[in-house]
């Protein structure tokens, strides 16, 4: 077959129409007109065929990034402050922070996502559709990894635009007949089950023949642990409110040309079962972990030693994952991000894009939550509603939690709001001195005293201590960074200050800097796409929503037969590790007992642990919580406040400048139009327009 006919499949199976130039990514491979037989028993054209098809995993398709690249990053807890211009005066492709919050992106605003699987869908089953060619392959034993590594990443693919865009169109994996009219090669949006249980079955598939572990050199290749991680996160996804049960008016309005359904108005409770077990598959492969460190005596501003959490009678005497009696809680769960370990040296790295993402995406968001004093952007932060998500040190809820909250119904319970007053007064350097109210310094507001390890690795609150260890000058380092109004940091006429006078110090390693605006003073940054935590707090929740009778449900492989029913232990082998990791105990029995409030608990506990991965924006929609928690005011300090007037800054105001509102138009992403015109059987997502 010749390269002409790729044109016409790349047409087809892009649902997009570009010169050749543009469009023909392979085209590298196809110098001196190489025929396809000559590229697939070439070993070197056929790895950089394959190469190719990864590469589509960068830019839009990242999860963790700057939000010049996907704000998605950036839900109810993250917010970037800086391009606050409206979408027809910003740079081409950049979207405000409120024009994001409030839908006021048309359908062609970030359609890379679209482009860029496809591509990637193409480029992968053509790789699967000629890779027997290469004899080479097959006698060294490498052939079924190959086949698997494209298998992988074509239903990796479809993943990413399932979670994105709802119902997408599966197109046959043997390509479509080129000889057709491009009315019929046009082709219908299939239902979300169909999509979950494809990536389900093509994710079984691959993980057949994929390794557990990669070595060095292709860190950033999957393993059967991804395939197998990646099928929990779709029938967890297809099990969720959204694509389960949903009969509401958005659903009903979602269908395909031929006014079929395309999220499921039935109810089924075997689904959860299904998620579960797929999570427990990748729990029983017993190559993961959750990381930690070990208890640390000596000192330095930038490695303090261990802050060990509150007595417990059971919980300190016990080691980890038991306990946290033999682990640094706070270096355990910071290590994860800020570039500390590598991916081969990080066990519950499941899956990262690793290069494929440039290596800068986080990097670049790091420059945006850095100071202004570590020439940073200063204009990252988080919200009030993520810090009062934290815990005490001891397991309980900070004094004045949602607060703010409390006329709307959804916060008004014993759960989710405490109607203590907020925690006044500040630290002083005789508490500093008496090594009181550890790891804060002096001046800091009580409000952030005695909170849980993943407090202090995650927010830069007020009066946070920046290590700055690659700066040029000594009196640039180890700086408490202050955003008083007034301050270098704190609120000024420009864009460069946080609109909540809160920061975020996730990412964040102490050499960090952006000094002589050269990214390389900050550490690389290994993306978590899928690690460990996620699918343990995944298992948990999956078990809790299973409560009539017990499931069979067999294995990826059909090896045995999981038996899922609601079970406490269960939930326990989910939730536990990850609270032990944390430095904070477990729920009681009564918690776990009690469906409802279980699940109340289980989304603030994947609220905490993952902050900023991009996970946030997608759980709200998938729980059908969007139009209560994107719609909520957003409160923070009032950084109108100087020095002078300290408590009146940490207490919480609603942030003008900050939108929050929701539409049923954004549970999912809007089709293109230019796709619209293109495939005739596309429809378009409910609330969004077919034409220019």
């Amino acid at each position: 077959m010749k390269k002409g006919i790729y044109i016409l499949l790349i047409a087809c199976l892009g649902f997009s129409i570009f010169s050749c130039s543009d469009y023909l990514d392979s085209d590298y491979i196809f110098k001196n007109r190489k025929t396809i037989e000559k590229v697939f028993t070439n070993r070197d054209s056929t790895e950089a065929f394959l190469a190719n098809a990864f590469s589509y995993l960068g830019d839009d398709c990242a999860d963790v990034c700057n939000k010049r690249i996907t704000p998605h990053c950036f839900a109810d807890d993250m917010y970037y402050g800086d391009d606050d211009g409206d979408i027809q005066e910003s740079k081409e492709g950049q979207l405000s922070y409120n024009e994001f919050k409030e839908g006021r992106y048309d359908e062609n605003t970030k359609q890379g996502v679209w482009q860029r699987c496809y591509q990637g869908i193409r480029q992968a089953s053509l790789f699967l559709q000629y890779i027997d060619l290469n004899k080479e392959l097959a006698e060294t034993g490498e052939l079924p990894d190959y086949k698997a590594q494209a298998r992988f990443v074509r239903a990796y693919y479809y993943w990413l635009l399932l979670r994105r865009y709802g119902p997408v169109p599966l197109l046959p994996n043997e390509g479509l007949d080129y000889d057709a009219s491009y009315d019929d090669l046009a082709t219908p949006r299939s239902s979300y089950e169909s999509v979950a249980e494809y990536i389900s079955q093509e994710m079984a598939l691959a993980a057949k023949d994929l390794p557990l572990t990669r070595g060095e050199n292709s860190a950033a290749r999957p393993t059967r642990g991804a395939a197998l991680s990646t099928r929990a996160l779709a029938l967890l996804y297809a099990a969720s409110p959204l694509a389960n049960g949903n009969n509401d008016e958005f659903a009903q309005l979602l269908v395909d040309d031929k006014g079929n359904r395309l999220l499921s108005p039935e109810y089924s409770e075997e689904k959860w079962a299904k998620a579960a077990a797929a999570a427990k598959d990748v729990m029983e492969l017993e190559i993961y972990k959750l990381y930690t460190t070990g208890i640390r005596t000596t000192h330095t501003p930038a490695e303090p030693a261990t802050i060990a959490p509150p007595e417990h009678p059971v919980y300190s005497h016990q080691p980890f994952p038991e306990g946290w009696m033999d682990i640094d809680p706070f270096e355990s769960y910071r290590s994860v991000f800020n570039g500390t370990i590598d991916i081969l040296d990080n066990p519950e790295l499941i899956f990262s894009r690793g290069r494929n993402i440039g290596g800068q995406s986080i990097r670049d968001m790091v420059v945006h939550q850095l100071p202004l004093t570590a020439t940073g952007w200063n204009t990252s932060g988080l919200t009030q509603k993520i810090v009062d998500a934290y815990y005490m040190n001891d397991g309980a809820n900070c004094p004045g939690m949602n607060s703010e909250y409390a006329n709307i119904p959804e916060y008004n319970n014993a759960y989710r709001l405490d109607s203590r007053p907020r925690t006044t007064g500040f630290t002083t350097q005789e508490d500093v001195d008496a090594g009181k109210y550890k790891p804060l310094a002096a001046g800091v507001s009580l409000q952030y005293a005695n909170r849980e390890p993943r407090f202090y690795a995650s927010v830069a609150y007020n009066g946070a201590y920046w290590y700055l260890g690659n700066e040029k000058e000594a009196e640039d380092r180890n700086k408490q960074i202050f955003y008083y109004r007034g301050k270098r940091d704190g609120y000024n006429a420009g864009m460069f200050w946080l609109r909540t006078g809160i920061g975020v110090m996730k990412f964040v390693h102490p050499d960090d800097t952006y000094l002589n605006n050269n990214i390389n003073n900050l550490r690389y940054k290994p993306e978590p796409a899928i690690r460990y935590a996620d699918i343990l707090l995944m298992y948990a929740e999956a078990v809790n929503e299973v409560s009539d009778g017990t499931y069979e449900i067999p294995s990826w492989d059909g090896s045995k037969i999981h038996s899922i029913h609601r079970s406490v232990e269960e939930m326990k082998k989910g939730m536990k590790p990850v609270r032990m990791r944390a430095g904070i105990p477990d729920f009681e029995n009564d918690i776990y007992e009690d469906k409802d409030v279980f699940r109340i608990y289980l989304k603030r506990e994947r609220q905490i642990e993952l902050m900023g991965e991009g996970k946030r924006y997608y759980d709200l929609r998938r729980w059908k919580d969007a139009r209560v928690e994107e719609a909520v005011p957003v409160y923070g300090c009032n950084t109108l406040m100087t020095a002078s007037e300290p408590e009146m800054f940490h207490t919480p105001v609603a942030i003008w400048n900050l939108s929050a509102t929701f539409s049923d138009k954004m549970w999912f992403w809007p089709i293109s139009h230019s796709e619209l015109k293109r495939n005739k059987r596309m429809t378009q997502t409910p609330g969004w327009t077919y034409n220019d």
